[in-house]
Parts: structure tokens; C-alpha cells; sequence
């Protein structure tokens, strides 16, 4: 196995980002010598190599708390890797799923919050949603929604396919994102109420890539 495509740094390390394969969602960020990353493509499990303790380590070997590797990919330049995961568990040691909660403000000082972290959108909506089903406080559209349960959900969710399909015919391509849009938020309220993560969506539709749709119906 060689590795000559790699620009390692003055102590032979590389910068490795790992991010989740189904949601985008970046977890963490470590460093790699050559031989973590030759374990890493071994394997199939995350391997990274300590700064500090000048060791290779596993990332989640005392926790639990693993990252499924299913592929490497490298940046123009050589010097960076992207790590394509399955975590199982959070992946900060803080406890967080990402290591990325923290962001810097306009004046260049840090806000630490537990309400913000680097998401892609549907994470983000699915995470809003989620603290609106748990809330007691106040009133909402999204809470209206969720205590109306499924019955409710389901006439919304018939409701906006419907105009998504008309403005398909007749309407112009912002009116069909946003019915679009109207759609997929009305689809994620119901999942959330059904307790059906993102990820259960986004793993069902990996499934689908090179396999034709007549063949996933029957194998329904």
C-alpha cells in the first residue's frame, strides 16, 4: 500500500476530518501519521495518531464511541484527509456529537452555547423540531402540529404534496422550492413524531443508489 499522494507535514502528519456519511455533518478533527491511516483502510475503523502522547489511537477504543470508516478521500493539495463515517455514539469528548459547538462571533470572540452547533440545514431543522416536541413552553405552529398528532400531520403533509404537484404544472421554479420546501418541513414534523431520525431517512435512501427503482419496490 502506498500512500505517495500525501504531503505530510514536518512530523509526518496529515490533518483528517471525519464526516458523517448519511447526514454531511462534520464530527471532529484529528491527525493521521501513515501508519494510523494504513490501519484506518484496513480496517475499516478510524484510527488518528496523539500529538500529545506521540501514540496511534483508535477513536473510540475505551469510550465506545466509534466512527464505521466507508471511505478516505483526499484534498487537492495532499494534506487532507476526509474520514466518510458511521459514528456510533457522540464523537466530542465533551460528550457532544460534534466537536464543532462552539463558533466565532463577528468580534472574533468564542460563543459556547448548547442551542447552536455547525449543521447542515435538515440537521438543524430536525434538532428544532425535536426541542419543540420536548417544550412546554409557549405555543407554536410545529408544537400545534405535533399535539394534534398524525391524523393532523398526515392532512398537512397530503395538503402541501398536493400543491407541490400543482406548482410543478403551472408555477414558476421559486414557487416549486418553496412548496418543496413546505413539503420536506411538514414530512420532517412527522417523523419527528414517529421518532424517526434524519439519518433512518437518509440511510433508507443510500440504499437506492445503482439500484433501480422497480427492484427497491419489490424488495419492500
Amino acid at each position: 500500500m502506498t500512500l505517495d499522494a500525501l504531503k505530510l507535514d514536518d512530523q509526518g502528519l496529515v490533518a483528517v476530518i471525519a464526516q458523517d456519511a448519511e447526514t454531511g455533518e462534520l464530527r471532529m478533527m484529528a491527525y493521521a501519521n501513515e501508519e494510523a491511516i494504513r490501519r484506518t483502510l484496513e480496517t475499516g475503523w478510524a484510527y488518528f495518531f496523539s500529538r500529545s502522547r506521540k501514540q496511534l489511537w483508535k477513536k473510540g477504543e475505551t469510550s465506545g464511541n466509534t466512527l464505521a470508516v466507508r471511505s478516505v478521500w483526499v484534498d487537492c493539495d495532499g494534506d487532507t484527509l476526509i474520514y466518510m463515517v458511521d459514528p456510533s455514539g457522540p464523537s466530542c469528548h465533551t460528550g457532544a456529537d460534534t466537536c464543532f459547538f462552539r463558533r466565532l462571533d463577528s468580534s472574533g470572540d468564542v460563543v459556547d452555547g448548547d442551542r447552536e452547533v455547525a449543521q447542515p440545514t435538515l440537521l438543524r431543522l430536525e434538532r428544532t423540531l425535536q426541542e419543540r416536541k420536548a417544550s412546554n413552553a409557549g405555543k407554536s405552529y410545529t408544537k400545534a402540529l405535533l399535539d394534534g398528532g398524525p391524523t393532523k400531520v398526515d392532512a398537512k403533509i397530503r395538503e402541501e404534496a398536493a400543491e407541490l404537484g400543482q406548482s410543478l404544472i403551472d408555477e414558476s421554479d421559486q414557487r416549486v422550492a418553496a412548496e418543496a420546501g413546505d413539503l420536506i418541513y411538514h414530512m420532517l414534523v412527522g417523523m419527528v413524531l414517529r421518532n424517526v431520525s434524519l439519518r433512518d431517512l437518509l440511510a433508507e435512501l443510500s440504499k437506492r443508489f445503482g439500484r433501480s427503482g422497480h427492484d427497491e419496490k419489490r424488495s419492500r
